[in-house]
Protein backbone atom coordinates (compact mmCIF):
# COMPACT_ATOMS: atom_id res chain seq x y z
CA UNK A 1 0.00 0.00 0.00
CA UNK A 2 3.29 2.29 1.27
CA UNK A 3 4.55 1.82 -2.28
CA UNK A 4 1.33 2.58 -4.19
CA UNK A 5 1.34 5.60 -2.01
CA UNK A 6 4.22 6.26 -3.11
CA UNK A 7 4.35 6.12 -6.46
CA UNK A 8 1.17 8.52 -7.04
CA UNK A 9 3.14 11.12 -4.94
CA UNK A 10 5.65 11.11 -7.08
CA UNK A 11 3.92 10.96 -10.64
CA UNK A 12 2.66 14.29 -8.83
CA UNK A 13 5.16 16.10 -7.85
CA UNK A 14 6.86 15.05 -11.52
CA UNK A 15 3.50 16.24 -12.93
CA UNK A 16 3.62 19.63 -10.58
CA UNK A 17 7.28 20.33 -11.32
CA UNK A 18 6.52 19.81 -15.59
CA UNK A 19 3.69 22.18 -14.62
CA UNK A 20 6.21 24.66 -13.63
CA UNK A 21 8.35 24.46 -15.93
CA UNK A 22 6.31 24.11 -19.32
CA UNK A 23 3.42 26.58 -18.65
CA UNK A 24 4.02 30.25 -19.52
CA UNK A 25 1.32 31.36 -17.32
CA UNK A 26 3.57 32.85 -13.93
CA UNK A 27 -0.09 32.29 -12.27
CA UNK A 28 -0.86 28.21 -13.89
CA UNK A 29 3.07 27.69 -12.70
CA UNK A 30 2.78 28.64 -8.81
CA UNK A 31 0.15 26.41 -8.93
CA UNK A 32 2.13 23.86 -10.01
CA UNK A 33 4.58 24.34 -7.31
CA UNK A 34 1.79 23.98 -5.12
CA UNK A 35 0.71 20.44 -6.01
CA UNK A 36 4.67 19.85 -6.07
CA UNK A 37 4.99 21.44 -2.69
CA UNK A 38 2.03 19.45 -1.34
CA UNK A 39 3.68 16.42 -3.02
CA UNK A 40 6.28 16.14 -1.27
CA UNK A 41 4.86 16.96 2.15
CA UNK A 42 3.24 13.67 1.65
CA UNK A 43 6.30 12.26 0.95
CA UNK A 44 7.70 13.55 4.03
CA UNK A 45 4.34 11.96 5.99
CA UNK A 46 5.06 8.29 4.17
CA UNK A 47 8.62 8.77 6.10
CA UNK A 48 7.27 9.51 8.95
CA UNK A 49 8.68 12.93 9.74
CA UNK A 50 5.36 14.67 11.19
CA UNK A 51 6.90 17.89 11.97
CA UNK A 52 8.57 17.72 8.40
CA UNK A 53 5.19 17.15 6.47
CA UNK A 54 3.27 19.87 8.48
CA UNK A 55 5.70 22.53 8.04
CA UNK A 56 6.28 21.70 4.47
CA UNK A 57 2.40 22.31 4.43
CA UNK A 58 2.28 25.26 6.49
CA UNK A 59 5.36 27.16 5.62
CA UNK A 60 5.33 26.16 1.99
CA UNK A 61 2.48 25.75 0.85
CA UNK A 62 0.96 28.27 3.13
CA UNK A 63 3.00 31.19 3.78
CA UNK A 64 5.48 31.37 0.69
CA UNK A 65 2.80 30.35 -2.02
CA UNK A 66 0.54 33.40 -0.98
CA UNK A 67 3.99 35.45 -0.58
CA UNK A 68 4.72 34.63 -4.19
CA UNK A 69 1.12 34.95 -5.83
CA UNK A 70 0.87 38.37 -4.18
CA UNK A 71 4.31 39.59 -5.95
CA UNK A 72 2.99 38.06 -9.24
CA UNK A 73 -0.32 39.56 -9.06
CA UNK A 74 1.27 42.86 -7.23
CA UNK A 75 3.78 42.85 -10.58
CA UNK A 76 0.79 42.27 -12.98
CA UNK A 77 2.80 40.17 -15.12
CA UNK A 78 1.51 39.40 -18.40
CA UNK A 79 2.25 36.77 -21.11
CA UNK A 80 3.90 39.81 -23.43
CA UNK A 81 5.91 40.36 -20.50
CA UNK A 82 7.74 36.71 -20.51
CA UNK A 83 10.51 36.48 -22.22
CA UNK A 84 9.82 34.62 -25.73
CA UNK A 85 11.22 30.83 -25.74
CA UNK A 86 10.87 29.33 -28.83
CA UNK A 87 13.10 25.98 -28.88
CA UNK A 88 11.83 25.95 -25.10
CA UNK A 89 10.91 22.10 -25.67
CA UNK A 90 13.80 21.42 -28.11
CA UNK A 91 16.20 22.07 -25.17
CA UNK A 92 14.01 20.13 -22.17
CA UNK A 93 14.54 16.92 -24.67
CA UNK A 94 17.94 17.68 -25.29
CA UNK A 95 18.09 18.11 -21.65
CA UNK A 96 16.28 14.69 -20.96
CA UNK A 97 18.54 12.88 -23.36
CA UNK A 98 21.88 14.23 -21.64
CA UNK A 99 20.53 12.89 -18.37
CA UNK A 100 19.63 9.68 -19.59
CA UNK A 101 23.22 8.16 -18.88
CA UNK A 102 23.29 9.39 -15.44
CA UNK A 103 19.78 7.73 -14.58
CA UNK A 104 20.86 4.79 -15.64
CA UNK A 105 23.97 4.39 -13.09
CA UNK A 106 21.53 5.67 -10.69
CA UNK A 107 19.13 2.98 -11.55
CA UNK A 108 21.86 0.51 -11.88
CA UNK A 109 23.62 0.75 -8.68
CA UNK A 110 19.96 0.55 -6.76
CA UNK A 111 19.42 -2.66 -8.21
CA UNK A 112 22.46 -3.70 -7.48
CA UNK A 113 23.10 -3.19 -3.86
CA UNK A 114 23.61 -6.21 -1.69
CA UNK A 115 21.99 -6.72 1.33
CA UNK A 116 18.40 -4.75 0.72
CA UNK A 117 16.72 -6.18 3.58
CA UNK A 118 18.74 -4.66 6.00
CA UNK A 119 18.97 -1.32 4.44
CA UNK A 120 16.94 1.18 6.24
CA UNK A 121 16.35 4.47 4.69
CA UNK A 122 15.65 6.80 7.86
CA UNK A 123 17.18 6.29 11.48
CA UNK A 124 14.49 6.44 14.44
CA UNK A 125 14.49 9.64 15.59
CA UNK A 126 14.23 11.04 11.57
CA UNK A 127 12.17 14.35 11.35
CA UNK A 128 11.24 14.72 15.02
CA UNK A 129 11.82 18.66 15.99
CA UNK A 130 15.38 18.16 18.00
CA UNK A 131 16.68 16.23 14.87
CA UNK A 132 16.05 18.92 12.46
CA UNK A 133 16.83 21.98 14.80
CA UNK A 134 20.65 20.01 15.24
CA UNK A 135 21.26 19.38 11.81
CA UNK A 136 19.72 23.18 10.60
CA UNK A 137 22.21 25.18 13.03
CA UNK A 138 24.96 22.86 13.60
CA UNK A 139 25.86 21.67 9.81
CA UNK A 140 23.85 24.41 7.62
CA UNK A 141 24.14 27.46 9.71
CA UNK A 142 25.94 29.28 7.19
CA UNK A 143 23.52 28.28 4.36
CA UNK A 144 20.10 28.92 5.90
CA UNK A 145 21.27 32.44 7.01
CA UNK A 146 21.99 33.12 3.16
CA UNK A 147 19.11 31.88 1.68
CA UNK A 148 17.44 33.75 4.22
CA UNK A 149 19.30 37.12 2.74
CA UNK A 150 18.93 36.20 -0.60
CA UNK A 151 14.98 35.69 -0.28
CA UNK A 152 15.00 39.13 1.44
CA UNK A 153 16.94 40.85 -1.25
CA UNK A 154 14.91 39.23 -4.24
CA UNK A 155 11.17 40.79 -2.29
CA UNK A 156 12.77 43.74 -1.98
CA UNK A 157 14.05 43.98 -5.98
CA UNK A 158 10.36 42.93 -6.76
CA UNK A 159 8.79 45.76 -5.18
CA UNK A 160 11.46 48.19 -6.01
CA UNK A 161 10.75 47.24 -9.62
CA UNK A 162 7.01 47.15 -9.00
CA UNK A 163 7.73 50.75 -7.89
CA UNK A 164 9.53 51.72 -10.90
CA UNK A 165 6.60 50.89 -13.37
CA UNK A 166 4.41 52.95 -11.34
CA UNK A 167 6.54 56.24 -11.47
CA UNK A 168 6.77 55.95 -15.68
Amino acid sequence: MSDTIFLILALLALFGAGTMITVSNTVHSALGFIVTILALSGLYALLSASFLFMVQIIVYAGAVIALLLFVIMFLNIQSSHTPKEPNKYLFMLISAIVMLPIDYLLFRAFYTMTDIENFSITSKDFGTVKMLGLELFRNWLLPFEAISLLLLVSLVGAVVMARKKERS
